[in-house]
């Protein structure tokens, strides 16, 4: 296994398992957390946080660098400008991780832990990337 493919199972298990000690695999802590108005649920304020904490640092360090720390090309964004699809996508993000509680990553974590709603979800997420790759293909960008 080459280094690059084991240190992104490392992170990739890492943020797994973080997932799901944090509870963001879990639809009914993160609807708790989104209930503003209700039995409102701040600990998961406290997880992006300490994740902020964690990744601000490591991407201003590698911004300056072209290449990772495994010799592989450093492909982080550029682009800085807010336009239509960036926030017609966000929207739909947060109306679907509001609706179903769950969002990309937690949903792969809690279909590989067996939970049939997080399944739904990450089909239906599939189907919505494949519709997008279809119509952009095609030259017209839904947004």
């Amino acid at each position: 296994m080459k280094r690059t493919h084991f240190s992104a199972l490392a992170a990739g298990l890492l943020f797994g398992l973080g997932l799901l000690l944090s509870g963001m695999a879990n639809p009914e802590k993160v609807l708790g957390f989104l209930d503003l108005a209700g039995a409102w649920d701040p600990s998961l304020a406290l997880v992006m946080a300490g994740a902020i904490g964690v990744a601000l640092p490591v991407f201003r360090l590698a911004r300056g660098h072209s290449q990772s720390l495994l010799g592989e090309e450093n492909n982080l964004p550029t682009r800085r400008d807010i336009d239509r699809p960036l926030v017609i996508g966000s929207l739909l993000f947060g109306v679907g991780w509001g609706l179903a509680g769950f969002c990309p990553g937690p949903a792969i974590v809690a279909t590989g832990a067996g939970q049939s709603k997080a399944l739904v979800f990450a089909l239906a997420m599939l189907a919505g990337m494949g519709l997008y790759h279809l119509l952009n293909r095609r030259g017209r960008t839904p947004a």
